[in-house]
């Protein structure tokens, strides 16, 4: 997986966010004094983000060493040593919550999508990312969900069309937006939402090339999958979670799409503690 474009001026911002002028706690140390810390794991969870953790300290003093012990993508568990840094103790102070705060996002990030995917993997469906993601963190999070096994929508509104009521009203119907889009970039996919099975023929027409299911009932997701015959590929969401997505995944739908991954996560519970001194 190739890690995204904004990575070092992601953490540049998250280090400008609390460093500022300096760290005045890390002056109480002895600028000579030299350390070695671990990152724990206090629970069982998918690790992603190590890049953006290796980022933080490289910027602040590329002398740091750190060496993994899980890599991304894996399993961890309670009371795991997931890397060890040593370099200065300043250093070391200095980073420890803004590296840790990446970690354990992307992390807790990586772990929510692994559980969707796992719960669909004996079905054909896809479970899909959204644009519901945390303000400065698109990029990353999306990256966290490729760690688990999952797909990234598109990444902003400039790389994919995805046609929705407003949009079509404000076009006047599915084909006038259709058009529009081919007209304006050809080359780009275009995604269309329907609110009813009478819509799908016209978006299929018109040449929509996925359509979005949202809010459908499972006999609606199964007649829409009937419908299609494979023309186009669908997308279900709204109402998603981990209790109703096996059935949704069940009915032959092509992807799901997930805002509760990126939306709601929960960071993973990571310490960092100091376990020698020279």
């Amino acid at each position: 997986m190739n890690l995204p474009d904004d990575l070092l001026s992601t953490v540049q911002q998250a280090l400008r966010e609390d460093i500022r002028t300096g760290d005045i706690n890390a002056l109480l140390i002895p600028e000579s004094r030299q350390a070695t810390a671990q990152v724990i794991s206090r629970e069982s969870a998918i690790l992603a983000g190590s890049a953006w953790f290796n980022s933080v300290f490289q910027q602040i003093d590329p002398s740091v060493k750190i060496q993994w012990e899980v890599q991304e993508g894996q399993e961890v568990s309670p009371n795991q040593c997931l890397c060890t840094l040593s370099g200065a103790a300043r250093t070391l102070l200095t980073g420890e919550r803004t590296a840790l705060n990446f970690l354990q996002v992307l992390s807790g990030t990586a772990t929510q999508a692994r559980r969707y995917v796992q719960a669909v993997q004996h079905t054909h469906a896809k479970i899909l990312d959204t644009r519901k993601t945390l303000p400065g963190l698109r990029s990353a999070q999306k990256y966290a969900v490729l760690c688990a096994g999952g797909v990234n929508h598109r990444m902003g509104l400039y790389d994919a069309f995805l046609l929705k009521e407003n949009h079509i009203a404000a076009a006047g119907s599915i084909s006038a937006a259709v058009a529009a889009a081919q007209k304006l970039r050809p080359e780009l996919p275009i995604e269309v939402e329907v609110e009813t099975l009478a819509q799908i023929p016209e978006a299929i027409a018109a040449g929509a090339t996925r359509l979005l299911l949202d809010n459908f009932t499972l006999e609606m997701l199964r007649e829409a999958v009937a419908l299609v015959q494979g023309k186009v590929s669908l997308e279900a969401s709204g109402g998603v979670n981990l209790e109703t997505v096996v059935a949704i995944a069940e009915t032959g739908v092509d992807f799901i799409s997930v805002g509760a991954m990126t939306k709601d996560v929960r960071a993973l519970d990571l310490s960092m503690r100091i376990v020698e001194i020279v």
